[in-house]
């Protein structure tokens, strides 16, 4: 769809995610800005078969969420130095240090040249089995 100033919307998804269950897209880049909707834990797709998570630990579900969360920023032509901000969903307090030395690791081995993102953190109910949820903010340019 297109605005008044011709910037068009494009959803985004990689050939790693199947199609969204419901009328929402993966990613969204229009001009400038980028959203990526909330990621969890699940494997790439496998063409004809239910999603799987990677799994029980809050390490595989963080590391693969990161992934999918990349894979949508790479699809829209972005990198973790253009997000500007990510929400991270935790199902269980008790899971906030453990999380916060996965990611720390983790953004560590990125190597960012710019400033890391803002962070916010919250808790929430999702889907048996799930522990965390990602989505992130990112301006290109």
């Amino acid at each position: 769809m297109t605005d008044k100033t011709g910037t068009e919307k494009t959803a985004l998804t990689p050939a790693t995610h199947t199609a969204p269950p419901a009328k929402f897209s993966h990613g969204v880049r229009k001009g400038n800005i980028l959203q990526v909707a909330g990621q969890v834990g699940f494997l790439p797709a496998v063409e004809g078969q239910p999603p799987t998570v990677a799994g029980p630990t809050l390490r595989e579900q963080t590391l693969q969420t990161f992934a999918n969360v990349r894979a949508i920023l790479e699809e829209g032509g972005a990198s973790w130095d253009d997000v500007m901000m990510m929400r991270v969903y935790l199902t269980d307090v008790d899971h906030f240090a453990e999380m916060n030395a996965i990611y720390n690791a983790y953004f560590e081995e990125q190597g960012l040249k710019e400033a890391p993102a803002a962070r916010t953190t919250v808790y929430v109910g999702l889907p048996k089995g799930l522990l965390i949820e990602i989505d992130a903010l990112a301006v290109l340019g």
